[in-house]
C-alpha cells in the first residue's frame, strides 16, 4: 500500500513528535496496520492504534491502493472514539 503525506499531516506529525515522541514511521505503521479502521466523515477512513495510554488517530483517504493521510493526532478520549464492533470488514 502506497502512503502520501499532506502537507497538513507532515506538520502535525511534527507537532506530535515534540509533544508524544511519535514518528513518521510509526504513523505509517498505524496507516498500514491499524488495530482499527472506524468510518469518518465524507468518505474518510480513520485508522487508529491504542498506544501512549491512549488513541493514535489517522484519518486518510483510500483511491486506488493510495492512502493519502489528512491529518494525524493523539488523544486520551479512548471511548469516545474506539468501537467495539468492527468496521474493518465494511470499508
Amino acid at each position: 500500500m502506497k502512503i502520501v503525506w499532506t502537507k497538513h499531516a507532515g506538520e502535525r506529525q511534527q507537532e506530535w513528535e515534540k509533544k508524544k515522541s511519535i514518528t513518521r514511521q510509526e504513523i505509517e505503521n498505524v496507516v498500514n496496520s491499524p488495530e482499527q479502521i472506524v468510518p469518518g466523515d465524507m468518505g474518510i477512513s480513520i485508522a487508529q492504534t491504542k498506544t501512549r495510554e491512549g488513541l493514535l488517530r489517522v484519518p486518510f483517504l483510500e483511491v486506488a491502493a493510495v492512502r493519502r493521510i489528512l491529518t494525524v493526532y493523539w488523544t486520551s478520549k479512548i471511548e469516545r472514539y474506539w468501537k467495539e464492533e468492527n468496521y474493518e470488514n465494511k470499508i
